[in-house]
């Protein structure tokens, strides 16, 4: 057995635990959404604006569980509180991917009020994690994050903690990358996984294996075999490509791909951030993907009006600073609207705030401007 074929391996069998992506509803679209519109914003709408610092947390109390009814008609509270050294291993996860030079940041936080990443370690609920910024549409006391299994097992779990940070980045399977041209022995897929440590149904095989993402969702054209983001698979579950008949087996950690992509969409922060001044208005010569940061310190305490202008598909964040850490305050995003990001909210004299905005997509030939009032 090669060290590759420990990656997410189950205890006592010889097979592999997989993550389960929660199932969320795909956003709608009206007829007037182009193709090429409609393409970028399915590429960003899960990413997060750069140079946000996601906190994370770990459910440490002792209500934090879940009743789970078994096939015997019984059930049992489980818990959502890992243990120190597994909690360990998820922090060394973390260190990894900012290691990459990226320009967003990690914060560990003791209150589940103060973070956008709740983790939990109920065991038999699988490893999984909401993507991107759909973290934030979960409740305080939700996991956003969950690992099912023992992540001290085996060293290369590690990946494990890497792949599930790596969904909350906003980034997807790349098993279900359309370029891969993986044909499935689908009946072999289904069966292996309805049998343990996963259990699958069809359904939840077909959505998080069998099923093809959208082009838009993937980066560039190509498929990388060895991200951190691609499952392993042992012999007899891919047809095609034929060399990967008796198994396809990612490298350990991070992939150059993987490290290319995420320094794609957060790269390394600019040192220097404009400062925004009350009714003055900030042309902003933006192409698709790209981004914009501000600074503002009101001199007065009121509310204030913030808007983008033109013909634009963009998503306007507003953090407010403390202790020199920009802290989360509130989002606009207009993609797919014929409308433009507009915040209003109370700010105060003294404190100082940052803007950031990020753009979908443009009319040809138009301009995009930001201004608050």
């Amino acid at each position: 057995m090669t060290e590759h074929e420990n990656a997410y391996m189950g205890p006592d069998d010889g097979t592999y635990s997989y993550c389960d992506l929660p199932v969320m509803p795909e956003r709608e679209f009206g007829f007037s959404i182009g193709p090429g519109r409609l393409s970028l914003i399915r590429m960003i709408d899960k990413k997060w604006v750069n140079g946000t610092v996601l906190h994370y947390y770990f459910f440490n109390e002792e209500t934090d569980r879940e009743l789970v009814r078994k096939a015997d008609g019984s059930s049992e509270w489980v818990t959502w509180v890992g243990d120190a050294e597994q909690q360990n291993v998820v922090r060394e996860a973390f260190q990894i991917w900012k290691a990459v030079g990226i320009g967003l940041d990690f914060k560990e936080v003791d209150h589940r009020e103060d973070a956008e990443i709740r983790i939990g370690f109920m065991r038999g609920d699988g490893a999984w994690s909401y993507v991107g910024r759909d973290v934030l549409k979960q409740g305080e006391n939700e996991r956003t994050m969950n690992f099912g299994w023992d992540l001290t097992r085996h060293a290369r779990e590690i990946d494990t903690a890497i792949h599930e940070i790596g969904h909350t980045l906003g980034f997807p399977h790349e098993h279900q990358n359309p370029h891969a041209g993986i044909v499935w022995d689908e009946e072999a897929v289904y069966a292996a996984l309805a049998g343990p440590p996963n259990r699958w149904s069809r359904e939840k095989t077909h959505y998080n294996i069998i099923r093809k993402i959208s082009p838009d969702d993937v980066q560039g054209s190509n498929w990388d075999n060895d991200s951190v983001m691609h499952y392993p698979f042992g012999a007899g579950m891919i047809e095609e490509p034929a060399e990967y008949a008796n198994g396809l087996f990612p490298a350990p950690g991070l992939s150059a791909r993987d490290k290319t992509w995420v320094t794609d969409f957060y790269p390394p922060l600019e040192p220097e951030v404009e400062e925004l001044k009350a009714f003055h208005s900030v042309a902003m010569d933006l192409a698709p993907r790209e981004q914009r940061d501000f600074t503002f310190k009101p001199l007065i305490t009121r509310y204030y009006n913030l808007r983008t202008f033109g013909r634009s598909d963009t998503v306007m964040v507003l953090f407010k600073e403390e202790n020199g850490e920009p802290r989360y305050l509130t989002a606009d995003d207009d993609s797919g609207r014929d409308e433009n990001a507009y915040l209003r909210l109370r700010l105060f004299k003294g404190s100082k705030y940052v803007l950031r905005i990020r753009l979908y997509w443009r009319a040809r030939g138009g301009e995009t401007a930001v201004m608050i009032w």
